[in-house]
């Protein structure tokens, strides 16, 4: 008979992973499709924007060793998002707790918007510089299989000022993308729940201490 629990779980990871990544696709290809590259958009004053990037490399706008670079570290998302997958499934298979099959889940979704990127957006769009990118091109893509770029996006300056002697200063100058969001908020969820969480649950009851 089917443990109800274990259901849950895999219906709330599927439906975690489909609504994220569907937000971060959506997002990144209406971007692509309408802005091009250093073009901004206030959303929220100027403390939220949309501010087009492409990530040559890693989240929040690194970059990573040139075209061959770009390809080893596109097969390591590859690889590792394989690992994340087995891990999640081991996990719930095991019987572990909600909020790790969640925040686990928010680790692999995240990778996987990315790698989608790094593959397949060099195939299907034209460049953004100068002009907004073209789907499916007809004298092709800007890049390779595995070489695209990383569209990033989301941009919060919640300070800009200006430091004694004229420096400009700005707190949180990072442009991401949902997918890095996703990544984030996952890691973040992961510690606090080995710290605060795991043992709590791994404390042996009562009758096992006697």
């Amino acid at each position: 008979m089917s443990n109800p629990t274990k259901q849950r779980q895999y219906r709330l990871a599927a439906i975690l992973a489909a609504v994220i990544l569907v937000a971060d696709q959506v997002a990144k290809i209406l971007v692509k499709t309408n802005m091009q590259i250093g073009e901004e958009i206030p959303l929220i004053g100027t403390w939220f924007r949309l501010h087009f990037i492409e990530n040559e490399g890693m989240a929040f706008g690194m970059a990573f060793g040139g075209a061959a670079g770009k390809i080893v570290l596109t097969v390591v998302r590859l690889v590792a998002s394989g690992a994340i997958l087995w891990y999640l499934l081991h996990s719930i298979r095991r019987g572990t707790r909600t909020s790790l099959v969640a925040c686990i889940t928010l680790i692999f979704v995240g990778a996987v918007g990315n790698i989608i990127d790094s593959c397949f957006y060099g195939l299907l769009f034209s460049e953004s510089y100068y002009s907004v990118a073209q789907f499916l091109p007809p004298e092709g893509g800007y890049a390779p299989l595995l070489q695209g770029r990383v569209v990033d996006m989301l941009y919060f300056p919640v300070i800009e000022t200006t430091l004694p002697g004229g420096k400009p200063f700005v707190f949180f100058n990072a442009i991401f993308n949902i997918a890095d969001a996703a990544i984030t908020i996952g890691v973040f969820w992961l510690v606090i729940d080995q710290i605060f969480i795991a043992p709590k649950h791994s404390k042996p009851t009562g009758s096992e201490q006697k």
